[in-house]
């Protein structure tokens, strides 16, 4: 059986898009085996794994450790085709890739070197640019999220990217909540700078429902010191990291998913979060920020809704319509586009990509 090596520099347990692509490329005769990082949070998977232990938990010294141990560890493995996913991961899998002249393929989840994270550190952003600049024109293959990375990357790398986009497995839905419970608002994904979480714990002064927020991230200990300032800790609840296994079971009982990055960065402008999809496929209505990429798929959708402004007053109001509609309006519609926008199409491009390697 043929091998091939997917790194990622994260724990693996929260990341539904490495997790699909492997489970795709398993269906087609291959070996998988991934590689990330360990941390307190790992979990068991249905795949073979290597986690690295790293000293460095952040910044420059974590990537060098880590690209630095990955470029080891596949010199010293036997594979035959290798998936690298984002610009962190880049250099160790090129440089192998040329050297036992094997078969690379790029996933760009995201911008990356257009994250908001990057907007005040312009030297670090120099950085990223210039391993994208030497990277990308040498890839063969590769494969992004967006139509918008897609155009972005092709005009300024000269880069033709397949776009694969981070649509969910189908899963059905057996929502126990009780009628007369509190309504639940959702926010799934990492808890990071301009995500817009601020803006939805504000506007909860003016909601009669619990938001819960699902993830981790830089900016977790100054929101829950936002709520706790605005008298709002019974109405926010933090729950910190979830397996991506479980993850369905919590968005399912919930009345509405939330999706507010600010257009503050090229990378959430051109961003299709999963999250989104996530909340369809678990039939629930979305509230998302006015970008151009959600517009473009979400706008003919009656449960999918655009904010019309960043004031937490007018958000609160459009969410209490929201909430106050009944689930059966949509109902019927919801489902189809949980149809639509699931992972048994976009692996069929995943799967024609493959079919042009040689490996």
């Amino acid at each position: 059986m043929k091998k091939i090596i997917i790194s990622v520099t994260n724990d693996l347990s929260t990341d539904q898009r490495v997790n699909k692509v492997a489970t795709s490329l398993s269906k087609i005769g291959l070996s998988v085996l991934l590689v990330g990082i360990h941390s307190n949070k790992s979990f068991d998977d249905q795949f073979k794994i290597k986690r690295f232990k790293l000293f460095n938990k952040k910044g420059f010294f974590f990537y060098l450790e880590y690209n630095i141990k990955l470029f080891f560890f596949l010199i010293n493995s036997d594979f035959n085709i290798l998936l690298s996913n984002d610009a962190d991961t880049i250099v160790p899998n090129l440089l192998v890739s040329k050297i036992k002249n094997k078969p690379l393929v790029y996933d760009s989840h995201e911008l990356f070197s257009e994250v908001p994270e990057l907007i005040s550190r312009p030297v670090i952003k120099k950085v990223w640019k210039m391993v994208e600049y030497i990277c990308l024109p040498k890839l063969n293959f590769s494969y992004t999220v967006s139509d918008s990375i897609a155009d972005y990357y092709k005009t300024n790398h000269g880069i033709q990217m397949s776009v694969i986009r981070n649509f969910p497995l189908i899963k059905p839905v057996s929502n126990n909540k009780q009628p007369n419970k509190r309504k639940i608002i959702i926010y799934q994904g990492a808890v990071n700078k301009d995500r817009g979480i601020e803006l939805m714990i504000l506007s909860m002064s003016y909601v009669d429902a619990t938001l819960i927020i699902v993830g981790n991230g830089d900016e977790i200990n100054r929101l829950k010191d936002l709520a706790k300032e605005n008298n709002l800790e019974d109405k926010v609840s933090f729950i910190g990291h979830v397996n991506f296994n479980k993850l369905h079971e919590i968005t399912q009982n919930a009345d509405l998913g939330l999706s507010f990055e600010e257009d503050s960065c090229l990378a959430y402008r051109y961003s299709l979060p999963n999250k989104i999809f996530d909340y369809i496929n678990a039939e629930i209505p979305v509230l998302v920020s006015n970008l151009p990429e959600y517009k473009k798929i979400l706008n003919r959708y009656n449960f999918c809704n655009i904010l019309i402004s960043r004031n937490p007053k007018v958000v609160a109001s459009q969410i209490n319509k929201i909430l106050a509609k009944d689930k059966i309006q949509y109902a019927n519609e919801i489902k189809k586009a949980k149809r639509k926008f699931c992972w048994d199409s976009e692996e069929l491009n995943l799967f024609k990509l493959f079919e042009k390697i040689s490996f």
